[in-house]
């Protein structure tokens, strides 16, 4: 009854700031003169704290403006599990620790300079009982809810919104349980995937699982867009290994697999999971790797005959075994030939699941003109392997797996493109010329086939399966800060788009989800919705683009998990 009678006290209807810091104010003269273990003495100096953590926290926001976010923390306040309070979990620009919390998961420096808009609020969700209060709180003033886990969103749309919003970090929520009896983990969305890689490692030196390369990418944004990584030969991507998952709807329900329905779990699975709620856990299904795997890194420039070496990697690769992933990197580097020329170098980057010997009968055969030796392999095993894909000293301790924090950050752009034909020799050659022209964007191509030409293209709503020989990533990096540079070098990037037209998927022009590219389009999620959704939706999607519209009408009608490039509802008759 005492902590109802304070509760009203300090945070009544009017929630004026005068108010609020003469409440402050008395409650210190209150815990100065003991008043308050006279009234509060049958509760637990945590209580106290709890109290004193809950008027602190109204008393930050009332620098805001805007009333409804006033209203907003109090509901989640008022809707705090009494066993998992929130108000630790709440963060504020008032806070000290508020802008190294925002930051602490920011990949992309370009939205992390002073002009970039900031969010109002931070929750960082320790409990699935804070992320039901933070739904069903923001849904009642229709307040934007960003969604984070590892914040490598390329666009920066999971932490970034034009309009006042607030970030759902899911970094406190990252359990991992593996069981490798049966070969099976539970993966809380806010892991990493270099914290998932070791903790498999922990219990069996013979499986893993098929996720990117990069360590400190999110779980939560990876397997909602698809996730691949260099044993989508073999196995497919992320989500063709994901068998369940614990999903909390519009409502702030709680499900798994069964009480959601396959279409909801079809949904999550690639077709940007934010769209259509919150997944606090993956069940995953780990895969076999041999105890000894095999990696490689050999680099070609023009000089060296790349043009012939990269002709015959893109009639091969797709084609490999599947045990053996060829990714191509392309960049321009100085000519050692001509001082002050530049060239273009190709690097050929391999994980093969199984000994040297082998793999180097495999490319012999069918890949020679590589010239892979015995001295360019590297036996290891797989989870050291992805340390080597990482560019960190294959001999490290795996432990650094663990550190969520990249070695170090730039600005960056990214875009994506889909290839069903061999580029022609002379368009090689055409290309060597403007990327030379450009300078700095690079080239990824990361080959197809497979295990990836088996699965239908409907199986998962990722729709890029066969016919496509290999995927390309378009990289720019850059360390200037400002928005003149952002233009010069995201101008670049596009115009290297531009210049591969004539080589990519057309009708549509495909790109993949987690490579997120905001040129594709913006949905300012108004009524034109489902008209701005279908522009970029068709080319992360396809045809299963409709599906998603169709799951997004039912079980979010009312558009609640949106974001610049969210799956749209469709659209009221009459619109």
């Amino acid at each position: 009854m005492t902590c109802i009678v304070f509760k009203r006290f300090l945070f009544g209807t009017t929630h004026s700031s005068l108010n609020l810091k003469f409440s402050y104010k008395f409650l210190l003269h209150l815990l100065a003169f003991g008043i308050i273990q006279k009234t509060m003495g049958s509760l637990r100096p945590a209580a106290v704290v709890s109290l004193l953590s809950v008027l602190l926290l109204s008393i930050s926001l009332q620098g805001t403006s805007d009333s409804a976010q006033e209203t907003f923390l109090q509901c989640l306040l008022d809707n705090s599990h009494p066993s998992y309070p929130i108000s630790e979990a709440i963060f504020t620009p008032q806070n000290p620790s508020y802008s190294s919390v925002l930051q602490s998961s920011i990949r992309n420096l370009r939205f992390n300079e002073t002009f970039t808009p900031k969010p109002f609020l931070i929750l960082t969700a320790k409990h699935e009982s804070h992320i039901q209060a933070a739904i069903v709180c923001a849904r009642k003033d229709n307040i934007q809810m960003k969604i984070r886990s590892g914040g490598h969103d390329y666009e920066g749309l999971s932490y970034v919104a034009t309009v006042p919003f607030f970030v759902l970090d899911m970094f406190n929520l990252r359990s991992i349980d593996v069981d490798v009896a049966n070969e099976t983990a539970w993966v809380q969305t806010g892991a990493t995937l270099g914290e998932v890689y070791y903790r498999i490692s922990e219990k069996s030196k013979t499986h893993g699982f098929p996720a990117g390369v990069c360590p400190t990418v999110g779980v939560g944004g990876h397997f909602g867009g698809g996730g691949y990584g260099n044993m989508m030969r073999k196995y497919g991507l992320s989500v063709d290994n994901i068998v369940d998952a614990y999903f909390i709807d519009v409502n702030g329900r709680l499900h798994d697999r069964k009480s959601m329905g396959e279409d909801i779990f079809w949904a999550i699975r690639g077709g940007g999971a934010a769209s259509f709620g919150v997944v606090l856990a993956y069940k995953i299904k780990l895969v076999r790797v041999p105890e000894t795997v095999t990696v490689f890194r050999v680099e070609k420039t023009l000089e060296e005959n790349a043009t012939d070496i990269v002709d015959q990697w893109q009639h091969v690769a797709d084609k490999l075994p599947e045990d053996l992933f060829v990714r191509l990197v392309l960049d321009v580097v100085n000519s050692s030939r001509n001082t002050g020329e530049k060239t273009v170098r190709a690097a050929f980057i391999s994980l093969f699941l199984g000994d040297s010997e082998r793999l180097l009968s495999i490319m012999n055969e069918r890949f020679p003109a590589l010239g892979l030796t015995q001295s360019d392999c590297i036996e290891t095993s797989w989870v050291q392997s992805v340390l080597f894909w990482t560019n960190i000293p294959i001999e490290t301790e795996t432990a650094i797996l663990l550190d969520r924090t990249p070695s170090s950050l730039v600005f960056l752009k990214r875009k994506s493109d889909y290839v069903k034909k061999p580029i022609p020799k002379a368009g090689l050659e055409w290309l060597w010329k403007r990327m030379i022209e450009l300078q700095v964007p690079q080239l990824l191509f990361n080959p197809y086939g497979g295990r990836m030409a088996e699965i239908p293209s409907t199986a998962t709503p990722f729709p890029h399966r066969a016919g496509n020989l290999w995927k390309i990533q378009y990289v720019t990096n850059w360390n200037e800060a400002g928005t003149e540079a952002a233009d010069h070098y995201i101008g670049l990037t596009r115009k290297l788009h531009g210049y591969m037209t004539r080589f990519v998927s057309k009708n549509p022009r495909e790109a993949f989800l987690n490579y997120r590219d905001i040129d594709l389009g913006v949905n300012h999620n108004g009524r034109q919705s489902y008209m701005e959704g279908r522009v970029y939706g068709i080319k992360y999607f396809k045809g299963n683009f409709n599906r998603l519209v169709q799951i997004k009408t039912r079980v979010d009608p009312g558009n609640f998990f949106r974001n610049e490039q969210s799956i749209p509802t469709l659209p009221y008759k009459g619109n």
